[in-house]
């Protein structure tokens, strides 16, 4: 007799921004080695892209 599978939990991580938990598979990126920050979709990307830059203008380091 067969034993049913268990199901498999998933890794979670929240989003930077608005801090949703998205699989660590769908937010994982190779090219990321030094500095990695998790976006749920492109509307937070893009949220956290213009505070990064206003920031910059104000001679301010992007917060992670």
């Amino acid at each position: 007799m067969t034993t049913p599978d268990k199901p498999v939990e998933q890794e979670l991580i929240a989003c930077e921004i608005c801090l949703k938990e998205v699989p660590i598979s769908e937010a994982t990126v190779p090219e990321a080695t030094d500095y990695v920050v998790h976006f749920c979709g492109i509307d937070c990307y893009q949220k956290w892209k213009q505070q990064a830059d206003a920031d910059e203008d104000a001679g301010e380091a992007p917060a992670p």
